[in-house]
């Protein structure tokens, strides 16, 4: 399976991968596939193929999810990441060769990129491991804000808290972070004062596409 008319942002969070996908698919219209897309396939899963999307879709009691230990945490977000590259290959498998570019905010792993991929079609992007976690709540997205709220409801906010953060320490953690630096794709790391348009013109650049 190859995409050569797929562009594919990948990296850790808090790197802006999402603004970026959505400013390029703009610019060049393309088909912006944005954080999640892949949750369209979400209401006919089957659970014993997908354990780990169907968990929160089945989920009862979403204090039970940010109850987990981090070991638990970790452990699902890596089996979800499994699973959505499977979906996202049959996502895009529909959607390549209409004579449009794909813009993908992927969960493909690095080493399935590089067979999937065109060369110089994916771009690593990277925000500090421990701003990951500091500013994680401090994204409006209604995920986010809906997690933050079911921890202020615990018994003790603080203690939740501060075991949510540990699990998000391990899923951005800097071993994780040096697997991507490391991967042999171009990487645009963070930057406070570089503007959204300036970093649209980098990956213009890494990508070959005329700005």
């Amino acid at each position: 399976m190859h995409f050569p008319d797929a562009y594919f942002i990948t990296g850790n969070a808090y790197a802006g991968k999402s603004t970026l996908v959505s400013l390029l698919a703009e610019k060049h219209g393309g088909v912006a596939c944005e954080e999640n897309y892949h949750d369209r396939l979400l209401p006919e899963l089957d659970k014993a193929e997908f354990p780990a999307l169907c968990y929160t879709r089945d989920l009862g009691d979403w204090h039970d999810f940010i109850r987990r230990s981090p070991e638990e945490y970790e452990a699902w977000f890596d089996a979800v990441s499994k699973e959505c590259e499977i979906l996202e290959m049959r996502i895009l498998s529909g959607l390549t060769g209409q004579g449009r570019p794909l813009f993908v905010d992927t969960n493909i792993s690095l080493e399935t990129l590089k067979t999937v991929a065109a060369e110089g079609h994916v771009l690593v992007m990277l925000a500090d491991p421990e701003i990951s976690v500091r500013r994680f709540f401090d994204r409006p997205d209604r995920e986010k804000q809906f997690l933050y709220r079911l921890i202020l409801e615990e018994p003790d906010p603080a203690a939740a808290m501060a075991n949510y953060r540990r699990g998000l320490m391990r899923i951005n953690s800097r071993e994780r972070y040096d697997r991507f630096l490391h991967a042999g794709f171009p990487v645009i790391l963070r930057d406070e004062n570089r503007s959204a348009e300036e970093t649209l013109a980098l990956a213009e650049r890494v990508f070959g596409l005329h700005p």
